[in-house]
């Protein structure tokens, strides 16, 4: 079954603070975006990676690539993202034609994820449909409920990560009856849909760069790790 990666950086990063959005960042040499790229190539050099990246910032990617090694400039397109990541996603999709395949949808700015997460998410996928990477919620909860708050059981919660993987049929077509609507990730999408999704195993080294202190963590996990 032939397998897709669509790679989202599409937003701005505000939160990271500084002109060029965090994707675009260094991390070990290389952009934070570049390191989810290669996760995959190296996972299965046969998936066909698609980066969606902010239209401005388009021509600075390809500068980057440019500058890279040889050896380091791995095969991907590029499409530019929309105003929200749903849009983003939706725009990534737009180049897959082949519905008896196989979508990986991941986060730019994980540049940590593993060839053990992205091969179980393949064949968790192929099994259920659809499958998401979680991992078990370690800080204490609370609900808010207008001024008050009240504790809740976290064994009862999972944090999500990606990549999250599905049948591109089905993703397609959640994404198709999902218009005007904007959602923070896909199962989300696809459960609008009303479809199910499964769950696996994530790692808590498969961390989102979200703030400066995150590129430090990054840096530390990676040398750990090699």
């Amino acid at each position: 079954m032939k397998k897709y990666a669509v790679i989202v950086a599409g937003g701005s990063g505000t939160r990271m603070g500084g002109a060029i959005p965090k994707q675009f960042r260094t991390l070990s040499g290389r952009p934070v975006l570049w390191w989810s790229i290669k996760a995959f190539y190296e996972e299965d050099s046969d998936t066909r990676i698609i980066v969606v990246i902010p239209e401005n910032f388009m021509e600075l990617w390809e500068d980057f690539y440019s500058s890279l090694p040889h050896s380091d400039r791995i095969e991907h397109q590029i499409v530019a993202g929309g105003t929200s990541r749903t849009e983003s996603v939706r725009n990534g999709l737009s180049l897959i034609d082949d519905i008896q395949s196989l979508v990986a949808v991941h986060d730019g700015a994980r540049p940590l994820v593993s060839a053990q997460i992205i091969q179980t998410g393949w064949v968790t996928a192929i099994q259920h449909g659809g499958a998401v990477p979680v991992i078990p919620v370690t800080d204490s909860l609370r609900h808010i409920e207008g001024n008050n708050s009240r504790s809740v059981n976290r064994s009862e919660y999972v944090a999500v990560q990606t990549p999250q993987v599905f049948k591109t049929g089905l993703l397609k077509d959640a994404y198709a009856s999902a218009t005007g609507i904007s959602f923070t990730d896909d199962a989300a999408v696809v459960e609008h849909f009303d479809r199910k999704v499964a769950l696996f195993d994530g790692s808590p080294d498969n961390i989102k760069v979200t703030h400066p202190a995150d590129l430090i963590t990054a840096e530390f996990l990676m040398k750990k790790n090699a």
